[in-house]
């Protein structure tokens, strides 16, 4: 898991983003994106840490901004990725377990045959996200809001999306067995061949099969 230093600065209680030297990622106590002294720097380092490495485990990159890169493949492991923003990213076929993107933002993002397991997007804004064809079990999802994405073809099972706001939004042909839909705000969202008497959409149901 990543290192749960907190910023330098006095006046703040976020993350401290990872520092690497030589190519390995070390422990010492440093600065979040927001209040580091050379953010440029600090986030050209991470950038290339990933591009440079198939696998990534503890990574604290909390807050940075990532547009136009290709993580296809990757796999991350502990990695903090919480109030990021991700533009143009294509990420297909990564895996990642036990990672964070809570209230991170994504835009124009492939994540096509993702394996994502055991993370968490809770609050995080998708905006043109491909999700197809993933297995995307033991997840949560709780409070995102979508716009014009997809998680067609996919494996949902377990995940929660407790008080999401999803629009224009698919979950096509996905196995949604245990998935946890109550309270969602939906507009335009399709469900068509999917198991959904086996997905819970309100309180009554979860009494039904306790």
């Amino acid at each position: 898991m990543f290192k749960l230093n907190i910023c330098s600065n006095p006046t703040c209680k976020h993350n401290a983003v990872s520092l690497i030297e030589n190519g390995i990622i070390l422990e010492n106590q440093g600065y979040c994106i927001d209040h580091h002294p050379d953010k440029e720097r600090i986030e050209q380092e991470i950038f290339e840490y990933i591009l440079k490495n198939e696998k990534i485990v503890g990574l604290n990159a909390a807050g940075i901004n990532f547009y136009d890169l290709s993580f296809s493949g990757k796999k991350f492991y502990g990695c903090n990725f919480q109030r990021c923003s991700f533009t143009n990213i294509n990420t297909e076929g990564c895996r990642h377990r036990m990672s964070f993107f809570d209230f991170a933002v994504f835009s124009d993002c492939n994540l096509i045959e993702s394996n994502i397991q055991f993370s968490s997007f809770a609050g995080a804004t998708l905006s043109h996200v491909l999700y197809t064809n993933s297995d995307l079990v033991h997840n949560n999802f709780c409070g995102i809001t979508t716009y014009q994405s997809s998680f067609d073809d996919s494996d949902l099972y377990n995940s929660r999306f407790i008080g999401a706001n999803l629009y224009n939004t698919s979950f096509r042909n996905c196995n949604i067995k245990n998935t946890n839909f109550m309270n969602i705000t939906q507009e335009n969202v399709s469900f068509k061949l999917s198991n959904t008497r086996a997905a819970f959409f309100s309180e009554s149901e979860m009494e039904v099969e306790s």
